[in-house]
């Protein structure tokens, strides 16, 4: 089980598969690095060294109290770089971890080749997350309905109420689906460190210095997704992206788990090995 010690004293695990250029992949909140290792880093192994780590707080990582904004997630991505002596990788991430490649994209745009971005929600939309008509209330107390745990109408846009609800559902993916969730450390991921707040803080990356992101950006929302909003709004600003929409899927903003094959094909199609530094 490798881990890294940054110089903040956080320590990272995290596992190296596969030959070609580098690949850095980054999982969300609440995951961890077998998001990927599921279905997706067996189909791209054979094209790219590919690195997948648990973010602080999450799997085999530690869980320090503070430190969670994206900008602090983007301080150790590139200190496990410079640790592992990975100098300009393309990077893949889902959800936050999607967020954390566009904030490492726009202050360190000399450190990575591309961006895949799969569903990026970025902090900077908060304001439109918080209206209660957001598409995405629904969306999730329809899920949880259909999984068998009602959504009370004073609860629908209780983030705190539907987030400890999800982890009442049974696993839906891989070899354990079916099983109920050992929700044990999320929940002290939860009530014992700053990550709700830290998540939500806009930091470096705002609406306004979006175009300021040379680098390559390529997008993979699921059609119905409740992160659409954002995805409009990065194709209308970053000044090189590209936007690929798959097919709708039951959870909307899962694609690595729902659909890991089309999403690894479109990374595949997304990234060009000669584009990396040696």
């Amino acid at each position: 089980m490798p881990k890294v010690d940054l110089p903040t004293g956080v320590k990272i695990h995290y596992t190296e598969i596969g030959e070609g250029p580098e690949l850095v992949m980054i999982h969300g909140l609440t995951g961890n690095l077998a998001v990927w290792h599921l279905k997706i880093v067996p189909l791209l192994w054979d094209r790219f060294h590919i690195l997948t780590y648990d973010l602080r707080g999450h799997g085999y990582s530690s869980m320090p109290e503070s430190g969670y904004t994206v900008d602090q997630m983007c301080a150790d991505l590139l200190a496990l770089l410079d640790e592992l002596k990975i100098k300009r990788p393309f990077l893949v991430g889902h959800s936050f971890g999607a967020d954390i490649a566009l904030y490492f994209a726009h202050r360190h745009p000399d450190r990575v080749s591309d961006v895949v971005a799969v569903e990026a929600a970025l902090p900077a939309m908060i304001f439109a997350r918080a209206s209660n008509d957001w598409e995405g209330w629904d969306y999730w107390s329809e899920v949880l309905e259909r999984s068998g745990f009602p959504v009370p109408a004073d609860r629908r846009t209780d983030v705190d109420f539907l987030l400890r609800a999800s982890l009442e559902v049974p696993k839906k993916w891989g070899p354990l689906a079916g099983l109920p969730r050992n929700s044990k450390a999320i929940l002290r991921l939860i009530e014992t460190t700053s990550i709700a707040e830290d998540s939500q803080e806009v930091g470096s990356l705002t609406l306004e210095s979006v175009g300021d992101i040379v680098t390559p950006v390529h997008l993979i929302y699921s059609d119905g997704s409740a992160f659409l909003g954002t995805e409009r709004y990065l194709a209308e600003h970053l000044p090189n992206v590209e936007s690929i929409l798959l097919p709708a899927t039951e959870w909307g903003h899962f694609g690595p788990l729902e659909q890991p094959e089309m999403v690894a094909e479109a990374i595949l199609s997304c990234l060009d090995p000669s584009e990396t530094a040696p």
